[in-house]
């Protein structure tokens, strides 16, 4: 290895983790493109649906602390590689339902949807797991905001596309065509991913800049051995740290903010703005355009602040306040006729959201080292009930009001109670120090202590 000049592999990981999340997001939002034609073809009224968009849910929170927990045991490596597999394996298969009788195959749809969420549990954990290993502080913000606004671009980039495939072909082709291109990139990921010190393409300059600008490369040295596993009390000192309750309470209400977009935001589209769906497909593209635009700009200003001399605390939360009391703009879309009034008001509350949505890299900055990956499981569980109570909460408002406009109120005001937990309950940003269970004699390790451990 030579060690004059870093290579800068840190940057193909990050393209990988982008990748790999669009094609993620993509998968979430092929329910939403297709609802419409679902609830025709299935006769699924909108509770139902509303269930249906929650199955995902159920089951991505359940996964969330023993996906974060085969994480740390195994290696993200691994792990993920073998989600991604099997999550478009499923997705494949939910191309199919439609050859059964309506009540078994709203079922059918149902568990599929379940076993996605399953799947895909250990996706967003794993991806703050690499991002600590692979970039040192003053670059995680940005490579957080990165693989995240691949939320946004997925939309972009697949939401015409499948609008097109339903409108052309029907509803059950999308699954099929993004459940495929998932099963090859699963291959693509086992090639190109592994560890700082055991990737082929990165030098010893590279790993000792990351290791030396507070990188975590030897968090996955243990596989194999007989690590320790995660303990139980190891959570319970996360669930009753404030910093780390406030984090999950934003992150709660930030992700209420996202699955209205993935789930309802087409509907609402056909439904209270009689657009077709192919239309639908290409109007959703633009307000994620600007919430992939707003997700990279919060994480570039959020290292910046930090590169300035600010606190790690105010380059982190500037944004995220901001951009979220922008985001609770949406509520503005109940007062305005004009279609592209309507689109501009959601494009600005995706902007607003996108740059506020900072989360993951807090969770890089805050998580244990000996608990990276189960802290984000943990983080990620608080964070995706949203994703079981935000579609089921919009089914009933629209079931029993006939609209969406409450529906909207709703969204906006999670933006504004994120803020607030930001503001009042978080209070510094800081990495969690656990202390040792009593069988390890009670003793506190040190972020300085745990780096010379391993």
């Amino acid at each position: 290895m030579q060690s004059s000049k870093p290579t800068h592999v840190r940057y193909l990981i990050l393209l990988m983790l982008f990748l790999v999340t669009t094609i993620n997001y993509a998968d979430r939002a092929t329910i939403a493109i297709a609802g419409s034609s679902l609830q025709k073809d299935l006769g699924i009224d909108a509770v139902t649906l509303g269930y249906i968009f929650s199955a995902f849910g159920w089951a991505y929170v359940a996964g969330q602390i023993p996906g974060g927990w085969l994480l740390d045991r195994f290696g993200s490596k691994k792990v993920y590689a073998l989600s991604i597999f099997t999550w478009s394996l499923f997705t494949v298969l939910q191309g199919f339902v439609g050859e059964f009788g309506m009540s078994t195959a709203i079922v059918a749809l149902f568990m599929l949807r379940f076993l996605v969420g399953l799947a895909e549990a250990p996706s967003f954990p794993g991806n703050a797991r690499i991002v600590a290993a692979w970039f040192p502080t003053a670059e995680r913000g940005t490579a957080s905001a990165i693989f995240n606004s691949a939320q946004y671009f997925a939309t972009v980039l697949f939401a015409p596309l499948m609008g097109w495939i339903v409108f052309t072909f029907g509803w059950e082709h999308v699954f099929i065509v993004m459940g495929i291109l998932g099963i090859v990139f699963s291959l693509v990921w086992l090639k190109v991913i592994h560890s700082p010190r055991q990737h082929p393409m990165a030098n010893e300059a590279e790993v000792q800049f990351i290791a030396d600008n507070g990188g975590m490369v030897d968090m996955d040295q243990k596989q194999g051995k007989k690590a320790d596993g995660p303990k139980w009390d190891y959570i319970r000192q996360l669930l009753t740290n404030r910093m780390m309750l406030g984090v999950y309470l934003g992150q709660y209400c930030i992700n209420g903010i996202t699955y209205f977009f993935l789930t309802w935001f087409p509907v609402y589209l056909v439904q209270e703005r009689g657009m077709t769906i192919l239309k639908a497909g290409f109007i959703a593209s633009l307000p994620a355009i600007c919430g992939f635009i707003g997700g990279v700009l919060g994480g570039v200003i959020s290292d910046y602040l930090l590169r300035k001399g600010h606190s790690l605390t105010f380059a982190r939360k500037a944004p995220i306040i901001a951009g979220l009391l922008v985001s609770s703009s949406i509520v503005a879309c109940n007062y305005v006729d004009v279609e592209w009034m309507v689109v501009g008001f959601m494009a600005l509350a995706f902007f607003g959201k996108g740059v506020g949505a900072l989360g993951w890299a807090v969770v890089s900055d805050t998580s244990p080292k000996q608990i990276a990956g189960l802290s984000g499981g943990l983080f990620n569980t608080f964070g995706n009930i949203a994703s079981i109570t935000t579609p089921i909460v919009i089914g009933y408002i629209i079931s029993s009001t006939g609209s969406f406009k409450w529906a909207l109120v709703f969204v906006g005001a999670n933006a504004l109670v994120a803020v607030f937990s930001y503001l009042v309950i978080v209070g510094p940003i800081k990495r969690v120090v656990l202390k040792e269970p009593p069988t390890h004699g009670g003793s506190e390790i040190t972020g300085k202590l745990s780096q010379a451990h391993s």
